[in-house]
């Protein structure tokens, strides 16, 4: 998969391409560490609660485990607490993105989100609506396979489904928010998704990694960046 993200950008030693200033890669990988270091140990009995909450109401294990696409094309395994009753398949999901793709479904539950999904359980259904479900993805950032602002982590086949235009969002690692997260996340098409990931793997930095992350909190109470 590395291998087919070669010619989006040189490497982070090279002098050419979309390479952030090494002195601010340095304060967004501090960031990014200080904080979800501090988040994970705040919300450690958060976790543990919602971790007995799964397990309790279904059989199961309370993470979820999946194969996700980061910076450069490099595959890593991505956290998130389970919120579909165990064995589901991905089918459902598949053909609704596949859609979303062809601009052919209207997002009603925001991007990547089925209204009315079967396999989600009424407790995944609340770590969702609250974005709960994705606090996992802390450890993810403390071993540097996510930031805590970026675009959206990707499975490897939506990744084939991408134009050439888009594949500049993975000059930068992945993120729990990001632009299109607090950019009306719910009411977007998936083009002006992809257009506001290319757009921040462009121009990021601290600054706008900070107003991203303050406008996070009131998107998420606003119901736009699930």
């Amino acid at each position: 998969m590395a291998q087919a993200f070669a010619g989006s950008r040189r490497s982070a030693d090279g002098d050419t391409g979309n390479v952030a200033p090494l002195r601010c890669r340095f304060a967004k990988r501090s960031l990014d560490l200080v904080a979800s270091a501090v988040a994970v140990v705040a919300l450690a009995v958060p976790m543990l609660v919602i971790a007995a909450a799964i397990r309790l109401t279904g059989r199961g294990p309370a993470l979820f485990r999946q194969n996700r696409v980061g910076m450069n094309g490099r595959p890593f395994v991505m956290l998130k607490f389970r919120t579909m009753r165990a064995g589901s398949t991905d089918t459902t999901h598949r053909d609704y993105v596949r859609r979303l793709m062809a601009g052919e479904e209207p997002t009603v539950d925001g991007l990547y989100k089925l209204s009315h999904d079967p396999r989600i359980t009424r407790v995944g259904a609340i770590l969702r609506r609250t974005s709960l479900d994705e606090l996992p993805q802390l450890f993810n950032v403390l071993l540097a396979d996510m930031a805590l602002v970026g675009p959206r982590p990707m499975l490897a086949w939506e990744v084939e489904l991408l134009p050439e235009s888009a594949r500049a969002r993975f000059d930068v690692r992945p993120g729990l928010t990001g632009l299109w997260q607090v950019s009306g996340r719910n009411r977007l098409t998936m083009r002006q998704a992809m257009e506001l990931d290319v757009r921040y793997a462009a121009q990021h930095g601290m600054w706008q990694d900070l107003k991203i992350l303050a406008r996070t909190i009131p998107a998420l109470i606003r119901g736009e960046a699930r």
